[in-house]
């Protein structure tokens, strides 16, 4: 982990991005630093942190950069003591990263590449669950998921069934922390010209979309 910034000593809320490289996970990273938050940036694109790194930094806010794999459990666990013990808990905890295998026929789909979906899609966000839930009691913090109902689809198998199965997860710790927290957020962006849609949807007018900062100017107001 990356600490070659210090977070302001008015002690800030903390903010913890997973999937914080590209696409909404960037914007909500800057947008949640342009409005004080220090964030904790986790994605496994080394370059894209230090260009994510350089715009906060640009805008007056602050950072920190983990360049590692979500799926590696070890590096995460490690993460998750440092966060304790430099800031003593968590306040948010914004999960976007998600595995997108190709998309094709379900006959045709192999099952090494469904193993991969299921790896960071379904198994990891149990184990991150499982993680940063204690960070985010001690903090009283929140944590949201970001819904892309496909299931069903045709061409979406692999994908659609394992986002369905990683929002039933979120969905069930929800309703289990109603009463003693932490508080737990599921939203369905509107669609974005994101990569992940490009490869979903080749050819479409772009124009139509939502820009992704827009959207993450909109989801903070879920904050």
């Amino acid at each position: 982990m990356s600490t070659d910034v210090t977070p302001p000593a008015t002690a800030p809320k903390i903010a913890l991005v997973t999937g914080a490289s590209r696409g909404l996970g960037a914007a909500l990273a800057e947008a949640l630093a342009g409005e004080g938050w220090h964030v904790v940036a986790v994605a496994r694109t080394q370059g894209g942190l230090e260009e994510l790194d350089d715009r906060i930094r640009a805008a007056g806010g602050s950072a920190t950069l983990a360049p590692m794999d979500v799926t590696n459990g070890e590096a995460m666990a490690q993460l998750a003591t440092t966060i304790f013990q430099r800031w003593g808990g968590l306040q948010l905890w914004v999960h976007t990263a998600v595995h997108v295998e190709s998309l094709s026929p379900v006959a045709h789909i192999a099952a090494k590449d469904l193993a991969k979906s299921v790896a960071c899609n379904i198994t990891t966000t149990l184990d991150l669950i499982t993680t940063i839930e204690p960070l985010l009691r001690v903090g009283h913090g929140s944590a949201i998921f970001f819904d892309d109902p496909r299931a069903g689809q045709k061409f979406f198998g692999a994908y659609g069934a394992t986002k369905a199965a990683q929002i039933a997860l979120a969905q069930s710790w929800q309703a289990e922390s109603v009463k003693i927290g932490p508080r737990v957020l599921i939203h369905t962006p509107a669609p974005m010209p994101t990569a992940t849609r490009a490869r979903f949807f080749p050819g479409e007018d772009r124009t139509a979309l939502t820009p992704a900062k827009a959207e993450a100017a909109r989801i903070l107001t879920l904050l």
